[in-house]
């Protein structure tokens, strides 16, 4: 059986595995339950409102073993995008296998292929200490900065 992971941009057909991914990881990092029918409508969202961001899923062996979102921040002290990542899944059965890896090398060339792309961030649970563990081993470093939020 081989292991090559190859990643490409989700399509539509992919929606009802992100959707189920973003509930599993939901559930596995916080202990939320998200609404179904909400979150299939999100996913889908995006991939029908590409200013909102894109998907990349990876495979193995003609299935998905993650997936994970795009989202976009302007920032006026770089005249530059960053790329958020955000609803990262591996699934269990593929973890430790270079899904995320192949996942981030894929995103970081795409990045610099655009030109506009000033940098990949993303955020994590404090407690989260396998995944931060993870996001190190990439190259990723941590920032100073702190997350608030209003909820509408």
């Amino acid at each position: 059986m081989s292991n090559d992971i190859l990643v490409r941009r989700a399509e539509s057909n992919d929606a009802d595995a992100i959707a189920q991914f973003n509930i599993a990881m939901a559930w596995e990092t916080e202990q939320k339950r998200l609404d179904p029918p909400t979150i299939t409508r999100g996913v889908r969202a995006v991939m029908e409102n590409a200013e909102y961001g894109f998907y990349l899923v990876a495979t193995c062996n003609d299935e998905i073993a993650g997936s994970l979102l795009v989202t976009f921040e302007w920032s006026d002290w770089r005249c530059g995008l960053f790329w958020w990542i955000q609803s990262l899944y591996v699934r269990p059965e593929f973890r430790r296998r270079g899904v995320l890896k192949t996942l981030h090398e894929f995103l970081a060339v795409e990045a610099a292929r655009q030109g506009h792309v000033c940098g990949i961030r993303l955020y994590v649970e404090r407690s989260n200490a396998i995944a931060q563990s993870a996001y190190a081993a990439l190259g990723m470093q941590k920032t100073g900065y702190e997350i608030y939020e209003t909820l509408l």
